[in-house]
Formats: C-alpha cells, structure tokens, sequence
C-alpha cells in the first residue's frame, strides 16, 4: 500500500506541474478572446494544483525508494497519465469529438511526432493550437527531468528515472547532482525556445505563432498552426531560423554546457556530433543537387532541401514541401534519414546517430579480425577505447527497435494500409518522426485512420520516445515474477 500511494503522489504531482502549464494557453485565450475555451484549461488547471498540493504535502514524510522494477513502472505510468490527462482541454473545448483522437493528437504531442488526426488546424482556437505545441516542448526535454529539476526534495532516485526517460545508449550527469543537471539542461532548453521565439518575432510573426513554433521548433515535434505548416508564410528568414534551431536541437544538449563552461575538447572529440553534421550535410547537398532541375536553381533547391533535411532528420516533421512529389533519387535521402534520427540526449526522436556510429566502428572491427585474426579491435568513441558494453546494449535495442518497426507495419497492413505507406509510417511513429510516405505523406493526416490502428500508434509513439524498454519490458513475464 506504501507503494502505491508514492506511485500515485507522483503522478499527481507530475501532473500537477503539467496542469500549472495551462495557465500559458489560459493567458493566450485571454489576449485572443476566446473566453469560452478558458474553462477547458482552467477547471483542469485547478483540480490537478489541488489534488497535486494534498498529495505533496500529505506524503512529504514518506521515503521513496524505487527499484529498478518500480522506476519503469512509474515513468511508463506518468508518460500514459500525462497522454490521458493532455487529452482534457482538446475534448472539453469541442476540438476534438472522439477519446480516440484526442488521445492520439496528446500522445502524438508529448512524444513529439507531430501526426495529427486534423485536416484543418486553422480552424482551432489560437489557444489549442498553442497548446497542441507546448506539449511537445514539455515532453521534448521530458516532464520527469523537469519534475526533478523543480522538487529535487521529493527523494526519489533521480537519476535512475531520468535515464529511463532520457534518449540514448549513454547517460550520464554533466554536473554532480543529477537535480542540478536536470535544471541545466531545462534552463538551456528554455533559453534557446526564448531566441528561437525573439528571431521569430522579428520575422514578422505575431506573439502567439511564435511562441507556438519554438515550442514545436525545440521540442522537435512539428505541430504547426497553418495548414501548409512552415511553407504558409513563404519566407525566407522564417525558414532560416526554423531550420537552424531544428538543427540545434537535434544536438546533444550536454555538449552546449561544455561550450558555455569552456570544455570545448569535450565537444571538438565527440564522435556522434561530427556524424550528425557530415550526414547532415551530405544530405542537404545532395538532394540540392538532385532538385536544381525540379526548382530552376541551385539557391532555391538549397532553401528547401536544408530545411527538409533538418526537419526530417531531426524528427521535427514541418513541411515547406510534399518531398513525395519530388524525384526518386531525392526521396530516397530523406527515406534513408527515416532510420537516422538525431542526437542522444537531444529532444530528437529516431533510432539515434550514436547507434550508426556504434555499428559502423563494430563491422569495421569485424571486417580487420577477419583479415588479422588475431589482432585485438575495439570501438572508439570520443577518443576513449574499450566501449564493448556499447556494442551490446546498441545491438540489442537495434533489434528490439526494427521489431517493433516489423510488427507495427504488420499491423498496419491489417488496418488496410498499403505495404509503403504501413512501413514508413512504422519507422515515423516508432522513431517519433511524424510524417511519411504514400497515404501518410506530408499533405495527408492520421484522421482516416481506424480506432484501433490510432491505439496502436498511440503504444508506438510512447514507446519510441522512452526507448522502447520502458514499455516493452512489461510484456515479458520475467518482470512479474519476484
């Protein structure tokens, strides 16, 4: 019973954190005039602070202690708490007239992959929209890291349920205290959605989209409040700094504490950064040049395969362009970095560029014992040698991840989707990239998707975005047992 009443401490005070997150759409519905939505964020807003503020205080003499077990439990518990509860305010307000897509659109949010089950965004009130894209800057840096960086005085094992949460095979602390650590990492986070906010201000965007799409631009998830997405406003700069804080986020948030205390080696030997800039240039050059023909001029191809590129890549998901209606040879790019994904420790989603770098070194390794069978090979990275332990765990979770990819494109090809469009959407909802190819592609939507294919999606989604353990590992029966 003691474990169960810190399991549900927490999660009200999770949610009570993300409930107090309402007063921002609260705010913005207020300077729009849309009176009548207020009570669908208010009223949540309210119970969620007082049942969070009774179960804080009531347990305050409580010790937690979670095992391992207890740990995967509770992040798996929060992040399907956090989905239902983000669902109140799109059916409340009449956005949405089904659980079903409600829950999609949330999960889809706080996963940030940015599908939606909506042909037109415009027609929502200015502040569901807003909403629909701070969820996806919520759970980009993730809402337990943000629940340890405010109440680090809660007790519980920090660091254990930041790594269930965090992206990645590697993490670890950038400072002594995993509390401090999450604080840092949250108040980088915060202050680049604040620059990404101001350049888009001087762009010419008013107060709200702007503040919008950095939430959505940071947490790489790609909600827009236009129905042509980025591509609506036709300009230039916008798509600039779009494409240069997608970039931005797509990097391992540790190495911008290492350039701002001064540790620049930390980031000159980083192997998975120097793999997450070549490819990402070799991409956007390539499909440049494959596109000249398509737009008339090297500029021009430049401006949208830069910003496709970084949007997919990244796991953003915006659009300037429907890259299904461009040649092959370029489409094939963008296929390919359906499987790459962004940093570890970054709010991108995907199989991650660390996990190819991994594999890479290890067949190159395996390729020299063949030629000198005695010979003693191990992996490198950031100039350090001996990472077998990494071999193993990336291997593993590369079978686990493509599996899951097999199984979710089966099910979709039971849901009537075509072998393409079932397989791409698979690796988008899995990586939590957002759009894909065929019936699924950038100018489409999830709405005419069946109930039960939106549920499985809605698994998907969530267990892509905690590395796929945290949900999984509950189906084997070795878990259950003591």
């Amino acid at each position: 019973m003691t474990q169960l009443f810190v399991f549900a401490r927490l999660i009200f005070i999770v949610l009570s954190i993300v409930g107090l997150s309402f007063i921002v759409p609260i705010l913005t519905a207020l300077s729009c005039g849309e009176f009548s939505v207020i009570p669908s964020f208010a009223v949540p807003l309210a119970v969620s602070a007082l049942v969070g503020a009774i179960f804080f205080f009531a347990g305050k003499k409580t010790t937690i202690k979670f095992s391992i077990r207890s740990v995967f439990a509770f992040v798996a518990l929060a992040w399907i708490s956090i989905s239902v509860f983000g669902t109140v305010p799109l059916l409340a307000s009449g956005s949405f007239s089904t659980f079903h897509d409600a829950l999609f659109e949330s999960v889809s949010a706080f996963s940030t992959t940015g599908a939606t089950v909506l042909a037109d965004v415009e027609s929502l009130p200015r502040s569901i929209n807003l909403w629909r894209c701070q969820m996806h800057w919520l759970g980009g840096m993730g809402i337990i890291a943000l629940t340890v960086a405010l109440l680090p005085l809660l007790g519980v094992g920090s660091f254990q349920l930041i790594k269930a949460e965090s992206t990645g095979p590697e993490k670890g602390k950038i400072t002594p205290k995993m509390a401090s650590t999450a604080k840092t990492l949250w108040l980088l986070y915060f202050g680049f959605t604040v620059a990404h906010f101001v350049a888009l201000l001087i762009c010419g965007l008013d107060a709200t989209d702007s503040l919008s799409y950095a939430f959505s631009t940071l947490g790489t998830g790609g909600f827009a409040t236009k129905n042509a997405s980025v591509g609506a406003y036709n300009s230039l700069a916008v798509e600039i700094v779009c494409t240069v804080f997608m970039f931005l986020a797509g990097v391992n948030f540790s190495l911008y504490f290492y350039v701002i205390t001064g540790k620049f080696d930390e980031v000159k030997k980083n192997s998975e950064l120097k793999a997450y800039i070549s490819i990402f240039a070799i991409c956007v050059v390539m499909i440049a040049l494959i596109l000249v023909p398509h737009y008339g001029s090297f500029a021009k191809a430049f401006r949208y395969s830069s910003f496709q590129v970084a949007s997919v890549m990244t796991t953003t998901g915006y659009g300037t362009a429907n890259y299904t209606s461009w040649p092959p040879a370029a489409q094939f790019f963008i296929f390919v970095l359906f499987f790459c994904g962004g940093s570890s420790g970054s709010t991108s989603g995907g199989f991650k560029i660390i996990r190819w770098v991994v594999l890479k070194k290890q067949a190159w390794n395996e390729m020299l014992r063949m030629i000198h069978p005695h010979g003693v090979f191990t992996v490198s990275l950031n100039q350090k040698t001996g990472r077998k332990d990494l071999v193993f765990n990336v291997a593993a979770f590369a079978f686990v991840y493509f599996a899951l990819v097999f199984l979710t494109t089966m099910i979709g090809t039971f849901c009537n989707l075509d072998l393409f469009t079932s397989f791409t959407a698979s690796l988008s909802m899995v990586g939590n990239v957002g759009p894909a190819f065929g019936a699924l592609n950038p100018s489409a939507n999830c709405g005419f998707l069946c109930p039960f294919l939106k549920y499985w999606y809605c698994f998907a989604m969530i267990a892509g975005r905690l590395e796929l353990y945290n949900l999984i590992i509950f189906l084997f029966p070795d878990y259950w047992k003591k």
